[in-house]
């Protein structure tokens, strides 16, 4: 077991907790998605998680190890987070950027050094976006962004990675690529991933548990196809939905279709 969250509760100052008594465990290559309404605490769940809020209650562990009490240098050598996308105050090429993932791997005074470059350049090819190398990430799109934030990430070599809202604000080309590279490093590499997401169709697609967070503080945990169902969905988001099922080639592919927005009558207890 990789990750474990035992009994984590937040809540900032002076205001009730949005998150209550979570607790659940991740195996090595297995993909955890975490969904729920605006503002229900998800970017906090997965910080929280990783150390960089701390629990009000509770604890998280990485290898059986409390977190807190894992020295910086060695928790970011195996876990890498990716925060959600945003432009850059300086100008760094997309090479330069997927270097700086080294950095938990270098000494305090250290610059990487050309087996760091080789790498950064072997990261790149392998993922499809060594063209990408040259150009400055502040005119890249949000697509080719993400994948260099990937890639920033894998050249880590983490056993964990974190990723806040990876396909957000995507066409359904680039939502594919990242999802697929996700799908590909947890599932080919080992990779333990986590990932917050606002499309349950992309988290059934390809994750393997799902936790589903409600704004009175309650959560569902469990396998996806268990979690992701037409009644817990309607819950959390207050809609009517509808979850098909169908055939495409050899696959069995399931999308979920909000209908409408539920009234008092309709609402779930």
């Amino acid at each position: 077991m990789i990750l474990e969250v035992q009994n984590g509760s937040f809540g900032y100052p002076h205001q009730q907790r949005i998150l209550k008594n979570i607790s659940f465990k991740l195996n090595k290559g297995r993909i955890l998605s975490v969904l729920g309404p605006n503002g229900v605490g998800k970017t906090t769940l997965l910080k929280c998680m990783v150390g960089l809020l701390d629990w009000a209650d509770g604890k998280s562990f990485l290898y059986g190890e409390d977190i807190k009490s894992i020295k910086s240098k060695k928790l970011w050598s195996k876990v890498s987070y990716i925060p959600q996308s945003h432009g850059f105050a300086f100008s760094i090429t997309g090479l330069e950027m997927v270097v700086l993932g080294r950095s938990a791997h270098l000494g305090a005074f250290e610059q990487p050094g050309i087996k760091d470059i080789e790498m950064a350049e072997e990261i790149m090819k392998q993922i499809g976006i060594e063209r990408l190398a040259d150009k400055d990430c502040n005119h890249m799109s949000g697509g080719e962004l993400q994948m260099v934030l990937i890639a920033k990430a894998l050249i880590n070599e983490p056993d964990l990675i974190v990723l806040d809202e990876p396909e957000t604000g995507l066409d359904f080309h680039n939502q594919i690529l990242v999802l697929s590279l996700i799908e590909r490093m947890a599932h080919e590499k080992g990779i333990c991933a986590v990932m917050n997401t606002h499309y349950p169709t992309n988290a059934i697609s390809i994750s393997d548990e799902a936790l589903m967070l409600h704004n009175n503080g309650e959560y569902v945990y469990g396998q996806t196809q268990d979690v992701l169902n037409e009644e817990n969905i309607s819950k959390a988001f207050h809609v009517n939905v509808a979850v098909n099922e169908f055939q495409y080639n050899e696959r069995i592919v399931k999308s979920i279709v909000p209908i409408s927005i539920m009234n008092e009558e309709e609402s779930y207890e």
